[in-house]
């Protein structure tokens, strides 16, 4: 049963079709469903809302038999049946057969998202909440007409928006991406037309900064990138996503330091050190 929300977002029903290991820390869940087909996007950073059933469920709580009014009934539902609620990017999306890919990362210990992904199997049900629209309010990567320099960056929650960015650019655009991952077997080998130069950093394998965001040591995956003095270009756009304590001292460092005008920069906290997702929308 689908519903509509706020256009252009719908819920769609989805089952997994199949699962595959992209890497230590990465798993691509491919899903299917009978309106599938209803799901438009053009790619790149879509986001969506993804619902996950606790273990034991067959499916997720999700009310959408109330129409518009399902965020305040699922809200109301207790915590150990209400569906987990995570933001996941649409890594690609396939006709004939209607086909959805979502990439996972794996981590210890495992989060309601990490831990369903990790034992996900033909036929489990999920819902998504995602566009009927190809070109939607959900999609944030927009470089400007005019641009003659894409830069990229992005930890291991932004890498399937970040290849799915790189592999939707046209030949002759020139593209600097910064990708940090946590195991040199996450490395992916990305398809592109784009003139791109893609620097892969693999956290376990550099040094660590002494002051850490919230206790924990920051890998020098931003310094990486301040390190590279090279000129941006004259109209470049910048993409910056993944940990939010990053993101924003990597906007401060293009905007304050490299003088790139704001209105060119799109960044966006995927998630914050030391907080869980429910924590971080509760912050906002």
């Amino acid at each position: 049963m689908t519903t509509a929300v706020a256009a252009p977002f719908r819920f769609f029903s989805l089952q997994v079709v199949r699962t595959r290991r992209l890497g230590p820390s990465l798993v691509r869940v491919t899903f299917a469903g009978p309106d599938l087909h209803a799901l438009h996007s053009e790619g790149r950073d879509q986001s969506l809302s993804l619902f996950l059933p606790h273990p034991g469920q067959a499916e997720p709580a999700v009310p959408i038999e109330l129409g518009d009014g399902w965020w305040q009934g699922w809200r109301e539902l207790p915590d150990d049946v209400r569906a987990v609620m995570r933001s996941y990017t649409l890594r690609a999306l396939r006709r004939d057969p209607d086909e959805a890919d979502i990439d996972f990362v794996l981590h210890t210990p495992a989060g309601p998202a990490s831990g369903w992904a990790a034992r996900a199997t033909p036929g489990d049900r999920v819902l998504v909440l995602g566009p009927a629209v190809a070109d939607n309010r959900a999609i944030r990567f927009r470089p400007p007409g005019d641009t003659d320099l894409v830069v990229l960056w992005g930890d291991e929650t932004a890498v399937p928006a970040a290849t799915a960015i790189l592999e939707s650019l046209p030949a002759g655009t020139r593209v600097r991406a910064w990708l940090e991952v946590p195991d040199a077997g996450d490395i992916q080998d990305v398809r592109t037309d784009a003139d791109a130069e893609i620097t892969w950093l693999v956290r376990h394998d550099v040094p660590r900064c002494p002051k850490g965001v919230g206790g924990a040591p920051t890998p020098t995956a931003v310094d990486a990138v301040r390190a590279d003095r090279r000129p941006l270009a004259e109209r470049p756009y910048v993409w910056i996503a993944g940990e939010s304590g990053r993101v924003k001292a990597l906007r401060r460092h293009f905007v304050g330091e490299r003088g790139v005008d704001r209105r060119r920069v799109t960044f966006v906290g995927y998630w914050r050190q030391g907080m869980t997702e429910e924590q971080l929308r509760a912050a906002e």
